[in-house]
């Protein structure tokens, strides 16, 4: 990383590198200030070297197939602030977003939820009305259950030798949803690839139409564990794609309408009705009786695209989508790199500072997996040779 990052080195010839490291680098405060001044676009330009330099020590038929297969997930930061600290006395109210922390003017704060919620636009439906289930706040674990800080979303591949190396990386405030982070994400993973991959495996917060429609558009699919959400289990769906009512019947489409509010992205929606009753009531009684049937029949409201019907179709007892999600892996192993490094409790104040930090810890990442696959291959022709001479 010293030698990446242009710093100017002290020779030193009995280090293995020929320059001695502990010289070379600068202090912890030269070095924070670097973090909170430095531009996020020059880390993320050697995080995209690092991709390529990877890249370039597969052999050449396995270019095209390169992160094929990817993994994502967001991972939890705490801000270093006293807010989060349950033992220090705040008199004002450690818990209330409007009074941000003095020590770091850029995070936010958030819940760590135990199980991950489906996105309110899942499947193109309404938001869900607010409940009274929620924890009580006797039972909220202050630095654990909710807190103030940030959030680091990756994306993940795994090359031939076994490593894990990232593709794309986004730090943000820890009051930004999971979802929120897919598209920019993939933004990064296609400008690094030059197209879109074809598999993904992501956790049950990314559950919802357009995670499905994008990996469908690439010519593949996505494996995400379906998440129910407030209204229930899955859909059906006839042959044509129509939805099921609640006795079996395919629902006509009522109308079209692009929704520009209640998801992350514009999406076209449809509205499907009782087929009993539309275009015209065909005076045939409800199988089952239902009591929408005399207020007009049922209505159904989703996301008009092909990502909505596979979200409730995926065969997710198949082989095919196992194999897939079992690579999720891919995203904890890198994690546990990363919080090796110290990431996950950054000594750091300012948001820019934080999201540098991390964008040079997934480059390290990298740079060590490209050291193994080199020392690998350096190796190789070394074992050829004795036995050759054997």
């Amino acid at each position: 990383m010293v030698w990446w990052l242009g710093f100017e080195r002290f020779a030193d010839p009995s280090s293995p590198h020929g320059f001695a490291v502990t010289q070379t680098v600068p202090d912890r405060r030269q070095l924070s200030r670097v973090l909170r001044t430095l531009p996020n676009e020059a880390l993320q330009w050697l995080l995209s070297a690092s991709v390529e330099l990877l890249r370039a020590t597969l052999p050449p038929d396995e270019h095209a197939s390169f992160g094929d297969t990817i993994a994502g997930d967001t991972q939890a930061l705490l801000a270093w602030v006293k807010e989060n600290n349950p033992k220090q006395y705040i008199k004002e109210g450690r818990l209330d977003k409007t009074k941000q922390p003095k020590a770091d003017p850029d995070c936010k704060l958030g819940v760590k939820k135990a199980r991950n919620s489906a996105p309110h636009d899942a499947d193109g439906d309404n938001p869900p009305a607010p409940t009274s289930d929620a924890k009580p706040a006797r039972d909220v674990q202050v630095g654990v259950d909710i807190f103030w800080g940030y959030a680091s979303g990756i994306v993940v591949t795994r090359l031939p030798d076994g490593s894990e190396v990232v593709l794309a990386e986004r730090t943000r405030p820890f009051n930004e949803s999971d979802p929120s982070y897919f598209f920019p994400l993939m933004q990064q993973v296609e400008h690094r690839l030059g197209r879109k991959p074809r598999f993904g495996a992501w956790d049950c917060a990314f559950d919802a139409h357009y995670v499905y429609d994008y990996f469908h558009q690439a010519g593949g699919f996505a494996a995400v564990p379906f998440n129910p959400g407030k209204k229930g289990g899955k859909r059906g769906f006839d042959a044509d794609g129509r939805p099921l009512c609640a006795a079996g019947l395919a629902m006509p489409q009522l109308l079209t309408y692009l929704d520009r509010t209640s998801g992350l992205i514009p999406h076209r929606r449809e509205k499907c009705g009782c087929p009993l009753l539309t275009p015209q009531p065909n005076g045939q009684p409800c199988p089952i009786d239902d009591a929408h049937f005399a207020k007009g029949g049922c209505t159904t409201t989703l996301a008009a695209d092909a990502g909505s019907r596979i979200r409730h179709t995926l065969d997710r007892e198949g082989q095919a989508y196992k194999q897939l999600y079992a690579k999720r892996t891919m995203v904890e192993r890198v994690n546990s790199q990363a919080e090796a490094l110290g990431m996950l409790q950054p000594k750091l104040r300012r948001g820019r500072a934080i999201a540098n930090q991390n964008s040079v810890t997934y480059v390290l990442i990298n740079l060590r997996a490209l050291r193994r696959i080199r020392a690998a291959q350096e190796a190789r022709p070394s074992a050829s040779r004795t036995a050759l001479a054997a």
